[in-house]
């Protein structure tokens, strides 16, 4: 990630040291290590969907106008919209070149087809969000793209990486997309406050108007007359108005956080099904941990 352009090699140098948890490259390393002894094309999928990862969330903060990630200020925050968007454009290319450079075109593949659906995702959610569609076919749709298509891309560009027959590719790439989803409900649920060691709900998600499936939840579950108010303090929650705590309230009376929860381990349970087709190895119980801690983790 070093750069011969001062600004960059700051931002890069930046980004470094505020890492994350790092999931999604143990999700690759785990899905090759079970067809194989790790190589070269492992370390560069993992490093390529790290590489990818970081882009979008830089890019994420531009869009949403956010100037906190991970706990610290974001890269438009400090540096502008214009320096934070090149910086996505550059990690992108990186981990695109890195794919390239290794002869790795398959890999290449399966990672821009998630590029691909994660774009389509944020859009669609934009869209439905504007007209408040609270269908929850819909909300699937768009989690799926925008969230499970990049971990269902760690998992079986790991597992090509490692060796894998193309059904075993897809059999991991399914793994992926369940854990996905399971990842993205949890994160619904913080917005409720709704989990070990969550404090006070932030409603930062109802806030920005996006749909998220204790909400939908309660909206499909709620009387004519509440449903008017909800939908009226989503749309108003953007501007600085409505009463989001009743609103969460609201949603926690009407079951949206035990429907999410539920939900959650459905699609937890469905990915270790799907696990469950591959031999136990100890990357397969590492894969399983790894699956438990999306569920059970606290931030």
């Amino acid at each position: 990630m070093r750069s011969k352009v001062p600004l960059l090699d700051r931002v890069m140098h930046y980004i470094v040291q505020r890492k994350g948890k790092q999931m999604r490259p143990m999700f690759t390393l785990l899905s090759a290590r079970q067809f194989g002894p790790l190589s070269e094309p492992a370390y560069t999928a993992a490093s390529l969907v790290e590489l990818l990862h970081t882009a979008t969330l830089v890019h994420d903060d531009v869009v949403d106008d956010s100037d906190r990630r991970r706990g610290f200020f974001s890269i438009n925050a400090l540096w502008k919209n214009k320096v934070a968007v090149l910086v996505g454009d550059y990690l992108l290319s990186k981990g695109l070149l890195l794919a390239v450079d290794h002869g790795q075109f398959e890999l290449l593949r399966i990672v821009s087809t998630a590029v691909r659906e994660m774009s389509e995702g944020e859009l669609l959610q934009m869209e439905k969000a504007r007209g408040l569609n609270f269908d929850e076919a819909v909300y699937f749709d768009i989690i799926r793209k925008k969230t499970a298509s990049l971990i269902a891309a760690c998992c079986a560009s790991g597992a090509h990486a490692g060796g894998a027959a193309p059904e075993q590719v897809a059999l991991m790439r399914d793994f992926g997309e369940q854990a996905g989803i399971a990842f993205q409900v949890k994160d619904d649920l913080f917005d409720y406050g709704a989990g070990k060691g969550i404090g006070k709900p932030t409603g930062i998600d109802i806030k920005e108007g996006k749909l998220t499936l204790p909400l939908i939840h309660a909206l499909n579950q709620a009387a004519p007359a509440d449903r008017q108010w909800m939908v009226r303090t989503v749309k108003q929650a953007s501007k600085g108005k409505g009463d989001v705590g009743k609103l969460v309230a609201k949603v926690v009376e009407l079951g949206g956080i035990e429907y999410a929860r539920k939900a959650m381990y459905d699609h937890r349970d469905q990915a270790l099904a799907i696990l469950h087709k591959l031999p136990r190895t100890p990357a397969r119980d590492g894969l399983e941990g790894l699956l438990e801690m999306t569920v059970e983790r606290t931030k």
